[in-house]
Order: C-alpha cells, then sequence, then structure tokens
C-alpha cells in the first residue's frame, strides 16, 4: 500500500486517465474471464505434476552437483576463471534452480521423500541447513521474505524486491551516472552477504514478533535501509544484535564455505609438495563468490524492474484476479529454453536459474521448475487472447533497462489508478459472492 514514502507515490488520478498506444488494452480487457481462465490453467499444472517433474528435479541436483565436484576438487590449482565458475554456478543453482522452488512448496505433493517439502527443506536445525541449502541467507528469513512478503505485495511499496524504492538514495542523488554505474558494480558483487541477508533476517525477526502477538509497527523503511554494517545499531538493536545475525546466519556458511571446504588442500599440498594448493583454493572461493553475486543480481533483478514493468499502489487478496494480472504485468520473462532443443532447454533455463520464467513464477509460485517450461506458452497464448502485455527479452537487455531505473534515468510503470481500483473493485465482490454475501440473479 501506498503510505509510507507517499511523495514517491504521488502517481494519483481522480478520474478514468488518457491512456498511451500501448496501454489501450486496459479499455477492452476481460478481467473476469482472464482470471477465470488464469485460475484453470494453474489448477491444470498443478493436477499434471508428478514423476516428470521429480526427475527433472534429480537432473538439475545432478547437474548442480557436478558444478560442485569439478569446481572443488580443481580449485588448488592454478586460479582459473572456469574453476571460479563452477564454482560459482553451483552456488548460484542451489540457492534459484534448487532451494528456491523446493522453499516454495514445488515438489510438495509430487517428490515421494519429505526432504523436499518446503516444511523440511533447510530448516528446522543447521544440519539440514547444511545438507539442503548452505549459503548466506538463511532458509527461514528467505521464506519469510520472498515466499510471502515478496509474492503477496509484488511491485507494492511494502514488496522488499521493488527496486525502484530500494534504490531511492541514488536516484535521487545529484552525481556523475557514472558515479552510479560505479555503486551499482560494486554493489552486483556483494549484494547477497551486505543487503539481502540482513534484510531478510530482520523481517523474520518481526514476523516472529508479530507471531506470538507483540505488536510490531511498520518497519518498510528500516527494511529497505538495512545493510550488514547497519546491523547492531539502536533502530535494529531492540530486534537483534550483531553478534546474534552474525553467529545465526553468516558464520555457518563463512566457516564451512571459506574455511573448512579448502582445508584438504592444506595436506594435499604438502603430499604433492605444492605450498599454494590451500590459497589457490581460498582464491578460487572468493572469485566464485564475486561471480554468484554477479550472475544472481543480473538474473533476478531485471526481470522485476523496467520501464515497461508496472508497479501498484495498494494491496491486493492472494489468487484474485488482481494477483494474476499483477504476476504478468509487474514482472517481465528473458528468452526461454523452451525456444531450443532438448537439451539446450535446460542448460538455458538452468544457467538462468529457471528465473527467465519469472512471469509464470508469480503467477503460480509452488510449481516445479519443469511445470514453468510447459506454462510459458500457455500464459502466452492468454496475454495474446486478452490482448495483454508479455514483457520477454534479453537478459542483458533487461539488466541495462534495470540500471536505467536504479540511476534514476527512466522508472517503472504505474497502472492507472481508475483501472487498479476497477479491478480491486471486481476482486471483491468476487469474494463476497464466494462467500455468499451477495447474490446475482
Amino acid at each position: 500500500m501506498c503510505k509510507l514514502r507517499s511523495v514517491r507515490c504521488a502517481h494519483t488520478q481522480s478520474a478514468e486517465p488518457q491512456l498511451a498506444k500501448d496501454e489501450q488494452w486496459l479499455e477492452t480487457f476481460d478481467f473476469v474471464a482472464f482470471t477465470d481462465d488464469i485460475r484453470i490453467l494453474g489448477k491444470q499444472l498443478e493436477r499434471n505434476q508428478g514423476k516428470e517433474d521429480v526427475d527433472h528435479l534429480n537432473k538439475m541436483v545432478a547437474w548442480s552437483n557436478m558444478c560442485a565436484f569439478s569446481g572443488i576438487v580443481t580449485m588448488g590449482f592454478k586460479t582459473n576463471i572456469f574453476t571460479a565458475f563452477l564454482l560459482s554456478l553451483w552456488t548460484f543453482t542451489r540457492w534459484l534452480v534448487i532451494a528456491h522452488h523446493a522453499c516454495h512448496g514445488g515438489y510438495d505433493n509430487c517428490h515421494p521423500s519429505n526432504r523436499w517439502h518446503r516444511l523440511r527443506f533447510g530448516i528446522g536445525s543447521r544440519w539440514r541447513r547444511i545438507c539442503d541449502w548452505l549459503d548466506w541467507l538463511m532458509p527461514e528469513a528467505w521464506n519469510t521474505m520472498h515466499n510471502n512478503k515478496h509474492h503477496f505485495s509484488l511491485s507494492e511499496v511494502g514488496d522488499p524486491d521493488l527496486l525502484e524504492e530500494n534504490m531511492h538514495k541514488i536516484r535521487s542523488r545529484k552525481c556523475s551516472p557514472y558515479v552510479k554505474y560505479f555503486f551499482i558494480f560494486i554493489s552486483m558483487c556483494i549484494w547477497k552477504w551486505m543487503v539481502y541477508a540482513p534484510r531478510q533476517y530482520f523481517d523474520l525477526k518481526l514476523s516472529r514478533l508479530r507471531r506470538v502477538g507483540i505488536h510490531v509497527p511498520d518497519q518498510t523503511i528500516l527494511s529497505q535501509d538495512i545493510r550488514i554494517f547497519k546491523v547492531g545499531r539502536k533502530q535494529y538493536a531492540k530486534y537483534f544484535s550483531f553478534w546474534e545475525f552474525f553467529s545465526v546466519v553468516m558464520a555457518p556458511y563463512l566457516v564451512i564455505h571459506f574455511m573448512i571446504l579448502p582445508l584438504p588442500y592444506i595436506f594435499v599440498g604438502q603430499l604433492v609438495g605444492r605450498q599454494d594448493m590451500y590459497m589457490n583454493a581460498i582464491k578460487h572461493l572468493l572469485f566464485a563468490e564475486i561471480l554468484t553475486n554477479i550472475h544472481s543480481f543480473i538474473t533476478i533483478i531485471p526481470n522485476h524492474c523496467g520501464s515497461d514493468v508496472y508497479r501498484f499502489r495498494e494491496g491486493c487478496r492472494p489468487h484474485s484476479g488482481s494477483f494474476y494480472l499483477r504476476a504478468l504485468i509487474g514482472s517481465a520473462n528473458y528468452n526461454l529454453g523452451i525456444d531450443y532443443n532438448a537439451v539446450g532447454t535446460n542448460l538455458f533455463d538452468f544457467l538462468h536459474g529457471f528465473l527467465n520464467y519469472q512471469i509464470e513464477h508469480h503467477l503460480w509460485p509452488k510449481l516445479s521448475t519443469r511445470s514453468y517450461q510447459k506454462a510459458a506458452p500457455h500464459v502466452k497464448a492468454l496475454c495474446k487472447k486478452y490482448g495483454l502485455p508479455y514483457n520477454q527479452g534479453g537478459v542483458f537487455h533487461r539488466c541495462k533497462g534495470a540500471i536505467s531505473v536504479m540511476t534514476g534515468e527512466s522508472h517503472m510503470r504505474w497502472l492507472p489508478e481508475a483501472y487498479e481500483k476497477k479491478f480491486l473493485e471486481i476482486d471483491n465482490l468476487a469474494e463476497k459472492k464466494r462467500r455468499g454475501l451477495v447474490s446475482f440473479k
């Protein structure tokens, strides 16, 4: 809901606006029929999940593990980009291809093992985190901020991934654009542990307080502004200390990934007479850390942001017509692997973290990666049927557009207020009808 930074949210219209040429689809858009069709498609996709989805997951896990094995067994040798990339891809895919969809519940109803259930994967103990998904990000914190807060407030001010709000200080700063580009590049290299990890843990702490009945005022601005070097300051210290954050969130990954994992190369180096193997392993892991931050940044950020991506003033009911419409016009896809051959499909999507199906993922967060490949042609067809935009482009083209928004050179679109209210009113009426509060002849 547009209430905190109201100065920057002042895009309102009191009457139905004069639409731009590429927004005239709103005038003839059949909102009710679209809602019915998209719900039917979602139910079909969920009902059809099964062994094929499990086999696809197993293949992606095998590919990720192969990257891990190849990177680990070569990281003691001379520093090279190939080893660093394999280690980077291991971290990247373990998060975005495997953990991302398991934590959403993409395999809850089709995988025979409860390890892949969203209520078990990576959570409940440090051992499960180590075995399933060890990263800078704490799985419980990721589930709270991403699965709930992001997906159910997409492109609203309260959306933790709304880049136009998160970058407001850079956008408004009066300086050379090249200074902004430099800052953005540095942010790309360190964003997971610098920004994302503390922000997610902060939201987790707030959620836990609310869950036990403690009133917590809206802290959207504090959440947007938190950085690792701010943890422990007065405004955050009442929720958690720096030591708590470090020991619970950061230390497991720091110690295991960067200290214990390369330890065998001390003994291997002594055995083969090479004293540089341990340091080579450390260098590869640090190089891979930078690469995986950049890789994840350019695959996550641009399909949530751009001058063709809409943002919204008010919240909407989950799984309502507005929810589905916002998933479509409030996000974008990259080029899709399904446009390639059978082998190339999975490889192309693997390298994109399956985030090239972001529209489909926002529509139905609880589907598997294989189901998104199946869903995309049907979603495109529905967009064509109803005249809806289906934003899609190459990752680097979209990255350029996202950076333009981050620097303040361009901005995201606002859904015209008259239509936003109209669609919300239709949703409210449909919900009342569903509950039997109103009747129609």
